[in-house]
C-alpha cells in the first residue's frame, strides 16, 4: 500500500480513450519536438488556464512553491527590518523564504480546529514594521480569509495565501489562491495539483504586482540583458508546464473525489466511535492535500500500522517556533494549539483513487491501533 499512489493517476482514463499518462506522454513529446524547454509555449497555456481556474487576473508560473513565496514577499518589498505574520504550523519554506530577505517571522498560534492562522491573534501583533502576512492554507482548507483580510486592510498590509497544499479548495465560492493579496502554491508531485518534479505558481489581480512577480522570477528581467529588478531564476520548466496541462483536464474531479473519499473515512472512523477527524468549516470545501486525525501516543500507533504495512505520515512534527534554524531569526506569542497539534497529528493514506475496500482495511487496522492504546 503507498500513502499516496500517483501510478494509479496516471492509469486514469478519459472520456477520448487515453489514460492520463498517455495524455502526458504527448504533452511531453510535443515539448521535445519544438525544443523550447524554457519559457515554452506550454508555460504560457498553463499560466492562463491556472488563472481562469483559480479566478485571479494574473497567475506567473514559477520554479517551485517555495520560490512562489521568495518572489510573492519580494514583489511586496519585503527586507532587513521587516516583520512577517505568519503560522508556526507549517513547512520550513513559509518562514525561511523571510529569513532569506533579512526580514523576521512573527509566529502566532492556529486555530485549534482548523489548524490554519487564528485571525484572532493577528492585531495585536501588528508593528511599525509589519510588512505582510502569510496565512497557509494547511491540508486543503483556506484559513479564514475574510477575517484576515479585514484586519490586514484595516491596517494596510498585503496578505498572501500559502495555498501550496489547498489548490482547488474554495471559500465562500472563490478559488484557493485568489482570496487576498497574493496567493501561491506547489506543484511538488504529491500536491493536489502536482507536476513531476518541482514546479509552483503567484497568482494576483494586481497588474503592477504581477508584473514585478514576472520580473523577479527572470531575473529581474523582462528584455533580455536589461534587468530592473534584482531577481531569481525563479522561471516554471516547459515539461513540467507540459505535464499540468495535462492533469488540469481531470483535476476538478480529483478534487471531488478527494472529498468523497474523505467523507468515507470521516463515516467509517466516527461508526466506530472514533471522533477526531477533519471538520471543515461550512464556508470552505476542502481540497484535501491529506486527511489528518488526532490521536494519543502517536508513535505506537505508526508502528503498529507500520506492521500491518499501512503507511502514515505527520505533517508537521516540529512546529517552526522550535525549529533550530530559526531559534534566533523569529520571535512568536503563546503557541500552545501548535504545539499540541504538532504532538498529536497523523495522516492517513489519502490520493483521489483511493478504493473503498482498502479504506475500509485501514479504518480496521486503525481502530485496532487504538484500541490497543486505551
Amino acid at each position: 500500500m503507498q500513502f499516496i499512489d500517483l501510478n494509479a493517476q496516471q492509469r486514469y482514463r478519459l472520456d477520448n480513450g487515453l489514460t492520463i499518462r498517455e495524455l502526458i506522454d504527448s504533452k511531453i513529446s510535443k515539448v521535445l519536438n519544438h525544443g523550447k524547454f524554457i519559457l515554452g509555449p506550454e508555460v504560457t497555456e498553463v499560466e492562463k488556464k491556472l488563472s481562469s481556474f483559480v479566478g485571479s487576473s494574473f497567475c506567473i508560473g514559477v520554479a517551485s512553491g517555495t520560490d512562489a513565496l521568495l518572489i510573492a514577499l519580494m514583489a511586496l518589498g519585503v527586507g532587513p527590518g521587516d516583520e512577517v505574520i505568519t503560522t508556526p504550523f507549517s513547512f520550513i519554506s513559509t518562514a525561511e523564504t523571510i529569513v532569506l530577505l533579512g526580514a523576521t517571522p512573527i509566529f502566532i498560534d492556529i486555530d485549534p480546529i482548523t489548524y490554519n492562522l487564528d485571525p484572532n491573534k493577528i492585531e495585536n501583533t501588528i508593528t511599525k514594521n509589519t510588512k505582510a502576512i502569510i496565512a497557509v492554507s494547511l491540508y486543503g482548507q483556506p484559513a479564514d480569509f475574510a477575517s484576515i483580510n479585514k484586519v490586514a486592510n484595516k491596517y494596510g498590509i498585503p496578505v498572501i495565501e500559502d495555498a501550496a497544499q489547498s489548490l482547488g479548495a474554495t471559500q465562500s465560492n472563490k478559488k484557493s489562491g485568489n482570496l487576498s493579496t497574493i496567493g501561491t502554491t506547489s506543484f511538488f508531485p504529491t500536491k493536489p495539483l502536482g507536476c513531476y518534479g518541482d514546479g509552483g505558481a503567484c497568482f494576483t489581480s494586481d497588474e503592477d504586482l504581477a508584473n514585478k512577480m514576472r520580473r523577479i522570477s527572470k531575473h529581474g528581467s523582462l528584455r533580455r540583458y536589461f534587468h530592473t529588478d534584482i531577481g531569481v531564476n525563479g522561471r516554471l520548466d516547459t515539461i513540467q508546464a507540459a505535464i499540468l496541462l495535462a492533469k488540469l483536464e481531470i483535476f476538478s474531479e480529483e478534487i471531488d473525489k478527494r472529498n468523497n473519499i474523505a467523507e468515507n473515512y470521516t463515516n467509517l472512523l466516527n461508526n466506530k466511535g472514533f471522533k477526531n477527524t477533519p471538520i471543515i468549516k461550512k464556508s470552505n470545501i476542502s481540497s484535501f492535500a491529506q486527511y489528518t486525525v488526532q490521536v494519543e501516543r502517536r508513535d505506537f500507533i505508526q508502528e503498529f500500522l507500520k506492521k500491518k504495512s499501512i503507511p502514515t505520515a505527520v505533517h508537521y512534527p516540529i512546529p517552526l517556533n522550535k525549529q533550530p534554524a530559526l531559534l534566533n531569526k523569529s520571535r512568536f506569542q503563546n503557541c500552545n494549539n501548535s504545539v499540541f497539534a504538532s504532538e498529536r497529528v497523523l495522516s492517513l493514506p489519502f490520493h483521489p483513487y483511493l478504493e473503498i475496500e482498502t479504506q475500509v482495511e485501514i479504518v480496521n487496522c486503525f481502530i485496532e491501533a487504538i484500541n490497543s492504546v486505551s
